[in-house]
């Protein structure tokens, strides 16, 4: 109960966002209150019985607070603990260097220590995808063998073995006190030369939704949240770590392909949903999907509605702004000045569900990505 709560007060929390941002992304201290999130809640939405409960908390929280909650924030241990007492951070993503000379027992305890400390329960991630992307089990201290991929374990063994494997990969997540994995992918692709293939099941987009439905499954089942990712979808795009990817594709593409493995994730009430930095030429030709704020579009109305048919409730994850739009899109002059991104997240139609994941600033001046980024 405290884990779903936890996402709920996220979803409702960013829901604030369009009050508290106002000119060009200062703060208006004087939308705290009388505060509420107007929704209509349908019985079918995955969290709805828990908005009442959420709307409480949300009531005891400051202003910081709620701005705080916004951000899953890069991990950094001599920081973390300054950061929730300092700016209310919603939570932390860890990377593979943060699990490096820890055990089991000593990750857990560093972790609950900062859940102790924190007023709010936190949100600890990863990206535990298993093959080329792996946090955790990389190292023997957690995992005699790093966790393979979901594609090689379902081309071996099945659903059978993909349930065992997913099912140990979020008991041990859990057990080491993170509680929301980034995974599964739910990329389409069935082309080697795609960056993101690797990453995929590799199969056409009906089967990969039927896969990325049983994905979602075994982690509900287990009791940790995931996160599909990339949406709207990756297709053939180049690496958005390493550059600026402008997905030239028809949307027709997208809605009868690309969509189809995200609408069987919310079917199967997948919590969240991990947005890319793609350009999607066919709904926004300026701006890249996590920055797009244009709901008078005709294809942006067809999404929302095709989402709202789903019941669709979930957390919408942005990748890391500070990477990709700061070193990237600002070089090609897509993204002009600071002033400009708040202006574009305020308005962006995710936004009203959205946490924001803030990373290292690694890439400046890099053009490839480290093994095994996500």
């Amino acid at each position: 109960m405290k884990k779903v709560l936890i996402v709920v007060l996220g979803v409702m929390v960013v829901g604030l966002l369009g009050f508290v941002f106002t000119n060009n992304g200062k703060v208006d201290n004087k939308s705290n209150k009388d505060i509420k999130v107007n929704k209509n809640i349908n019985s079918n939405e995955l969290f709805s019985k828990e908005y009442e409960s959420a709307q409480v908390k949300l009531d005891n929280m400051s202003l910081e607070e709620k701005v705080g909650q916004l951000f899953l924030v890069r991990y950094d241990k001599n920081m973390a603990l300054s950061w929730i007492n300092d700016y209310y951070a919603g939570g932390y993503i860890l990377f593979a260097k943060d699990f490096d000379n820890h055990t089991k027992e000593s990750i857990k305890e560093e972790l609950s220590s900062l859940n102790k400390n924190s007023k709010i329960p936190l949100v600890f991630a990863v990206d535990e995808e298993g093959g080329y992307v792996t946090r955790v089990s990389r190292y023997k201290a957690f995992r005699d063998e790093k966790f393979p991929s979901p594609r090689d374990v379902y081309d071996s063994l099945g659903e059978e073995g993909l349930e065992s494997i997913e099912k140990e990969k979020g008991e041990l997540l859990l057990s080491l006190g993170i509680n929301l994995n980034l995974a599964p992918v739910a990329d389409v692709s069935v082309d080697s030369n795609d960056f993101i293939n690797i990453r995929t099941f590799n199969r056409d987009a009906k089967e990969t939704a039927n896969l990325i439905g049983l994905m979602v499954d075994y982690a509900n089942e287990v009791g940790i949240s995931s996160s599909l990712k990339h949406f709207p979808g990756y297709g053939n795009n180049v690496d958005t770590h390493t550059g600026v990817a402008i997905d030239e594709r028809s949307y027709d593409n997208f809605l009868n392909n690309d969509y189809l493995p995200f609408e069987e994730g919310i079917k199967r009430k997948v919590p969240s949903i991990l947005v890319s930095h793609n350009i999607i030429k066919c709904i926004d030709s300026e701006y890249p999907a996590t920055l797009s704020n244009i709901p008078d579009n005709a294809r942006y109305v067809r999404f929302t509605v095709w989402a709202q048919d789903l019941d669709f409730a979930v957390l919408a994850l942005t990748t890391t702004y500070e990477n990709n739009l700061k070193t990237y899109y600002y070089k090609e002059g897509i993204v002009s000045a600071n002033e400009n991104i708040n202006k574009q997240l305020a308005n962006n139609p995710l936004f009203g569900k959205s946490f924001l994941l803030f990373g290292d600033s690694w890439c400046a001046g890099n053009t490839s990505a480290p093994d095994g980024w996500a």
